[in-house]
């Protein structure tokens, strides 16, 4: 893949707080990437904010989810001719620094998805140790039904190349998706490689997964995986 257009898509679901220095910094240090805030139904004035500032966004009726948030952010890419997407949180935990790493093994034609992994050299913030159980049990899942070991599924920080924005644009999963979007690539015969980083602690505000919402995702995403690896081999007229 020559380079090409890079977009930086980012779901905001009630991200006031950071917003603004998440999107001012792509500003003032990486103008050689595009952007699109995908406003997904805030309560709060994230929308108010992107007006005043004459940002590049786009508000959603209602909250779709992280999903749906990103999935809109595939259809402009794919409708713009994008070559690369990647995806960066509002919440300012991804570091934009990373992106050019992460886009490189697509650039190079080495993967189709990139996804900036913490677990690798295991710097900067690493999550809480009930939530590192928990992704290492769907790690462990996904390469016991697609036979790929990929350390940080649960990481939203990650770069797709033109034909899977074409690929998710027409389906992402709704809801936790990145776990089963990697399914999704690996039915798909996608080449993924984890790259390195370091990321941060949210900017403001908290998680919206407490205890038992984290129950629920994990049952949740173990079934949707399954789920998801056994209908491509049915469609695909495989054996699983």
């Amino acid at each position: 893949m020559k380079s090409g257009k890079v977009l930086l898509i980012i779901p905001a679901y009630n991200e006031a707080k950071s917003i603004e220095s998440v999107v001012n910094n792509i500003i003032q240090n990486y103008p050689q990437y595009d952007y699109l805030i995908i406003n997904d139904g805030s309560r709060d004035n994230t929308a108010e904010i992107c007006e005043r500032n004459h940002y590049n966004y786009v508000s959603l009726p209602l909250n779709l989810g992280i999903g749906g948030a990103v999935q809109t952010g595939y259809l402009y890419a794919l409708k713009n001719n994008y070559s690369i997407a990647i995806q960066i949180d509002g919440d300012g935990q991804h570091d934009i620094q990373y992106v050019e790493k992460i886009i490189e093994p697509l650039l190079k034609g080495e993967a189709d998805i990139a996804i900036g992994s913490r677990f690798i050299t295991k710097e900067g913030f690493q999550s809480s140790v009930s939530r590192r159980l928990g992704i290492q049990i769907l790690s462990k899942l996904i390469l016991l039904v697609c036979f790929k070991n990929v350390k940080d599924v649960t990481s939203g920080f990650r770069a797709v190349n033109q034909r899977f924005i074409k690929i998710y644009a027409e389906n992402y999963p709704n809801d936790y998706p990145e776990p089963e979007a990697i399914v999704i690539a690996l039915v798909h015969g996608g080449k993924i490689k984890e790259i390195p980083v370091v990321m941060l602690e949210r900017e403001n505000g908290t998680s919206s997964i407490n205890f038992w919402k984290s129950i629920y995702y994990m049952i949740k995403v173990t079934l949707a995986i399954v789920v998801s690896r056994i209908s491509f081999g049915v469609r695909r007229g495989k054996k699983i």
